[in-house]
């Protein structure tokens, strides 16, 4: 698609419109001169009254309107105008105004929280007076002490040859697996009827499953021994040991039973140090685990990270986690090494623990980095539960596993593939060769049937199995977990939350129909084309209420259940009318957010106080911003009456398409694939398991290379730009396209140089020697990443946002050497300096710039003088 030049990302409100608000400005006589204007020392004296001496600006107000007036382009500004309302400025315009003042090293530091929170030069000015008079906070000790040492970057060479062995690793693993599934398949092959097919097939398949289990035990045991806290260069010998660690741990089948009593005795058995009645239901599977202690009675809710580890400056650094009894961990929070909670403590969602903070035993705490608050988090009494019922709901999820489950997936695939004409053929004597046109029209028939009887059989299983299932759990009702109506909760939470139809129908208008077919109850909808994105999340979709006319951006996780160690329920949660949510929210029922409100990105959504109407809120702890500013309103006239239903119907008609397009680019994969595993089983009798660990090896290799033409394709080989328009411009449809490619590939790839290669691929201007431990760009064409950049697990690259009608994106670019904490947000038009460190779950806003070698965290991000050293090596200088 060819794009056009003149809706280009602008970062500077229009001129006029601020002359316009200059003259509206309440306070004339505080209008300060830049230097072709006459000075005010030159005016007529107007008394010496003290009056007048309170009212003159001071020298800090003079030079940060002098700024100002510099950054906007226009001659004078008011101490006494209001940033938004009066000059018409956008947080794009003051996050230059920031990063202008934070060049002159004679003006006090400002932040964007500042802005926001001071919102005239005045105010501004007396509050960072008052903050710099005002004593100084003592620094947080870290158990990791900043050192002198100066850590020289991994050589090609050895990056290579680290690359190389891990790709040796993953082929030993696959000629294992082959060999065992080969074997398995001979033997389930001699069963001489359907009983002793079952039962083969139960021996078989529970024995693959608990030498799946077990063999990243006995790797740990043996390339590991105990973790201690440590650290070590990536690319090395001992980075080998971790990756590899790792890699299994997360390829592990256990983490189907996260959530389950079973998953605590897993983790115990990798050096965990785990008490009773402990109830963990994150997916982010802990690697250090001897480092991690969880005392008796501990919850941790979903998409929590509390890995024992994290990578800093090119070099990975273990540490403990300390969680004392009956501590509480909201959703998508970051425990970071050095971290620790007292007995009875509570951490609310989305927040954080920085290194060597630690949380007093029976207090509150929320916001990244956190700090105290009175906010009750656990809103649960508990319920009967003890260790029978627990050890009674483990043992029945195994017999299920080793009963049911899988001798009906391992005996469903025998009988498959002996039974299905186009497959049975194919195993006997005298089938056709790999270059056989029927082999390609036997995959036609194969890829076909079942790739489209998912998707219709998926949406009519969707559409009424868990309805059924909903019957059994009442809202508001407490349940003691692990029982009846626990499992029935978690059936139709996982039933529910399958991405592939949210990926399907998301960014267009008939996500509202899938969602409303699941059970959320929608209002009346005021169609826009982009109510939802591809990725939201829930509970239960029958207690999920979102007001007419909000619009939600990708990453929303309603919070409609609440878990005790002993204890669940579900109670509705509701989104009022007319809110816009953007990014990565995690949204708990009994949100105090009403009508009419812009809620940020990562933002933390307020429990407590008064309800929140007409404005806007940022950050972790919440405050409030302005609702909308005047850019964002410029294609309002877009969004109503005929303009609006002949914008919609051909979004409608481009996103059908887009739709069309995908399901075949996936159903093609999938046919290609089929293609591979047919001369595969046509291969075995010659070649036995061998054919099987090539069929492994080739889809490693085959998935990237597919989805990067694809996706290269959709842009015409061509890069992005930066833009700024409507969501009804036929750019934003295209550009919507985009996010439809299947990327979940990429995190088989974490950790490995390979990573590096497919984002170059993609059109990332990468450097050398990346380490990517689980980073997600969502505009590679617009994201430059230096030299010996280190990325952790869960950050993120966003160059773009949306809000309200308003599409924009920008480029943001990553210097040499800098690092990005676990959980890290970036927003578009970023420039991190060179050494510098952006710490865990930090959301570093649009237009912001870093300096070389500083230190910034927080939600907003900010710099962080008096925080110690986020770990020891503080730089990657490349000597030679």
């Amino acid at each position: 698609m060819v794009e056009n030049s003149a809706n280009y990302l602008t970062t500077v409100p229009d001129e006029s419109a601020v002359a316009e608000h200059s003259t509206k400005s309440p306070s004339t006589d505080n209008t300060l001169p830049t230097d072709n204007t006459p000075s005010a020392d030159n005016s007529p004296s107007e008394g010496n009254s003290p009056a007048a001496d309170n009212d003159r600006p001071t020298d800090t107000e003079r030079d940060f309107a002098e700024i100002l007036a510099g950054v906007v382009s226009v001659e004078q500004v008011s101490v006494d105008s209001n940033f938004f309302d009066d000059l018409g400025c956008n947080s794009l315009v003051m996050a230059q105004f920031c990063a202008r003042v934070r060049k002159r090293a004679d003006l006090p530091s400002v932040s964007i929280k500042d802005i926001y929170r001071y919102p005239t030069i005045r105010s501004l000015a007396t509050a960072l007076a008052d903050a710099d008079t005002a004593a100084a906070p003592t620094p947080v000790s870290s158990p990791f002490p900043a050192s002198s040492e100066v850590v020289t970057p991994v050589g090609t060479l050895q990056y290579t040859l680290c690359g190389t062995l891990q790709f040796l690793v993953f082929l030993g693993y696959s000629f294992l697996a082959a060999m065992f599934t080969a074997r398995g398949f001979a033997w389930i092959s001699a069963g001489s009827n359907l009983i002793d097919i079952y039962l083969r097939s139960a021996v078989f398949g529970g024995a693959g499953f608990v030498g799946m289990c077990t063999f990243p035990i006995m790797a740990k045991w043996i390339l590991i021994g105990r973790w201690k806290t440590h650290e070590f260069p990536v690319w090395g010998l001992a980075y080998l040991r971790f990756w590899t660690v790792k890699v299994l741990l997360h390829a592990n089948p256990m983490v189907l039973f996260i959530g389950n009593p079973l998953y605590v005795l897993y983790l115990r058995a990798l050096g965990a140090r785990i008490g009773k009645g402990v109830t963990i239901l994150s997916h982010n599977v802990p690697v250090c685990t001897d480092l991690l202690t969880i005392g008796a009675g501990t919850v941790i809710r979903k998409d929590s990270f509390f890995h024992c580890y994290r990578a800093h400056a090119g070099r990975i650094q273990t540490g403990p986690v300390t969680l004392g009894r009956d501590v509480f961990i909201g959703e998508k929070t970051v425990l970071d090494i050095g971290t620790s909670m007292g007995d009875g403590a509570q951490l609310g969602h989305t927040s954080s623990l920085h290194s060597g903070q630690a949380v007093p035993g029976g207090q509150r705490w929320h916001g990244s980095p956190a700090q105290r608050t009175e906010v009750d988090y656990v809103r649960i009494p508990p319920a009967r539960c003890g260790t029978l019922r627990r050890a009674g709901f483990g043992l029945a999820a195994m017999g299920r596993l080793f009963f049911l489950s899988v001798p009906l997936a391992v005996g469903g695939l025998y009988m498959l593939l002996t039974e299905f004409p186009a497959l049975s053929e194919r195993l006997g004597p005298g089938a056709a060769g790999v270059a056989s046109p029927e082999l390609y029209v036997d995959a036609l028939i194969v890829s076909c049937v079942l790739f489209f009887g998912f998707v219709f059989a998926g949406v009519a299983v969707l559409f009424t199995v868990p309805r059924l299932l909903n019957l059994v759990v009442k809202p508001n009702k407490v349940y003691p977990l692990y029982g009846f109506h626990y499992s029935t909760h978690r059936v139709i939470a996982r039933i529910t939350n399958v991405k592939f139809f949210k990926w399907l129908f998301g960014d267009s208008s008939y996500i509202v129909h899938y969602l409303r077919g699941l059970g959320y109850d929608l209002s009346r909808v005021e169609q826009t084309g982009s109510n939802f994105g591809t990725e939201v999340q829930h509970e239960t979709p029958y207690l999920c209420s979102v007001g007419s006319g909000t619009m939600v951006a990708d990453g929303l996780s309603i919070i409609n259940a609440d878990f005790s160690s002993t204890s669940f329920k579900v109670s509705r949660a509701s989104i009022g009318p007319h809110n816009f949510l953007g990014n990565n929210i995690a949204y708990p029922s009994g949100s105090k957010t009403g009508d009419n409100c812009l809620l940020a990105t990562k933002v933390m959504i307020p429990l407590d106080g008064e309800m929140r109407e007409g404005v806007g809120l940022l950050g972790s702890p919440c405050f409030e911003i302005p609702r909308s500013v005047e850019r964002d309103s410029r294609f309002d006239h877009m969004r109503t009456g005929d303009e609006l239903r002949r914008n919609l119907a051909a979004k409608n008609r481009y996103n059908i398409r887009s739709m069309v397009l995908h399901l075949l680019v996936r159903w093609l994969y999938f046919f290609l694939l089929t293609v591979l595993a047919l001369a595969d089983v046509d291969l075995y009798d010659s070649f036995g398991h061998l054919p099987i660990a090539a069929f492994l090896v080739l889809t490693l290799m085959f998935t990237p290379l597919y989805f990067v033409l694809v996706e290269r394709a959709i842009v015409a080989f061509r890069g992005l730009r930066p833009r700024l328009c409507s969501i009804y411009d036929p750019y934003f449809w295209w550009h919507e396209r985009l996010w439809k490619v299947p990327d979940e590939y990429l995190n088989v790839f974490n950790g490995t140089p390979f990573k590096n290669v497919i984002w170059r691929l993609l059109g990332v201007r990468l450097g050398s020697r990346v380490f990517d431990d689980g980073c997600y760009l969502t505009e590679r064409k617009l994201t430059t990443i230096g030299n010996d950049c280190t990325l952790n697990a869960g950050s993120k690259i966003q160059c773009h946002s949306q809000e309200d009608g308003t599409f924009k994106s920008d480029r943001s670019t990553i210097g040499d050497g800098c690092t990005l904490g676990v959980g890290s947000h970036v927003h578009y038009g970023v420039a991190m300096g060179d050494g510098s460190v952006l710490a865990p779950d930090s959301f570093l806003m649009k237009g912001e710039e870093v300096p070389q070698h500083a230190q910034w965290g927080g939600n907003p991000a900010t710099e962080m003088r008096d925080a110690p050293d986020l770990g020891k090596p503080t730089a990657l200088v490349r000597r030679g």
